[in-house]
């Protein structure tokens, strides 16, 4: 899956973007110069490809081929446009369930989001363009290729998809512990769009402000959160448990 799923060169890359391929992520090698090395760092920012730099020895764990300073992740999938997804969802008469994902960074927590996403019918996965997992082979495997049958779409920020969403009559839940209403005390029911907070810092707070609804899950132990991927299991079927 990993040759499947990643390029290397410097001139592969800029080939790979200028023929339009869903790049996730660039590293690159800190301190090279050169003139290629320099229309490659160009191509980035006006394409808006999200890279980094990194040690060569980062470079060197990625692969063993002859990387000359540069490494991209290739998405395996092509993502969705997110205003055409939800009017389909909508027009098929289907009750509309889609999950937001801010910013969530770890790709084994992201495949096994999208897999009970999967299995609890979610129309669709709505993820930021920049600072969240990719999807490479280790999401393929953790999701049990859910990936694959789970429509993804990449906005600029969060932000964007939640107006979108509450323009398209679509009510906004967030999952967060900054509430005193439980999941339980909140209705799925109707057309709604769930969202998950990253690992270390949840929701970011500009876009708890803007959300319809919070809801939090009751937590009886002495830790104070639960995984991601469990808490979002949690919420998923809480909606089909509604909805039946």
């Amino acid at each position: 899956m990993q040759d499947q799923t990643q390029i290397f060169g410097i001139r592969a890359i800029i080939e790979a973007i200028n023929a339009d391929k869903t790049i996730d992520k660039v590293f690159l090698q800190k301190g090279l110069k050169g003139e290629l090395f320099t229309e490659l760092e160009s191509l980035l920012r006006k394409k808006d490809v999200s890279s980094s730099y990194v040690p060569v020895e980062k470079l060197n764990r990625l692969t063993k081929s002859n990387h000359q300073g540069a490494v991209a992740q290739i998405s395996p999938i092509e993502f969705y446009d997110l205003d055409q997804l939800v009017v389909n969802v909508i027009e098929s008469g289907k009750k509309p369930l889609f999950l937001l994902l801010d910013q969530i960074s770890d790709v084994r927590n992201f495949g096994a989001i999208i897999r009970t996403a999967e299995c609890t019918g979610v129309n669709g996965i709505i993820i930021q363009k920049k600072g969240g997992a990719p999807v490479n082979g280790d999401t393929i495997k953790t999701s049990a290729g859910a990936v694959f049958k789970v429509p993804i779409c990449k906005v600029d920020h969060i932000k964007d998809a939640v107006f979108y969403m509450q323009a398209s009559g679509i009510k906004v839940i967030a999952a967060t512990e900054k509430t005193e209403n439980t999941l339980y005390d909140v209705s799925f029911v109707e057309p709604c769009a769930i969202i998950m907070g990253s690992e270390d810092r949840g929701i970011n707070p500009s876009i708890l402000k803007i959300v319809d609804d919070k809801a939090k899950l009751p937590l009886l132990g002495d830790i104070e959160s639960l995984n991601v991927s469990v808490a979002c299991g949690a919420f998923l079927y809480e909606v089909v448990r509604q909805r039946i």
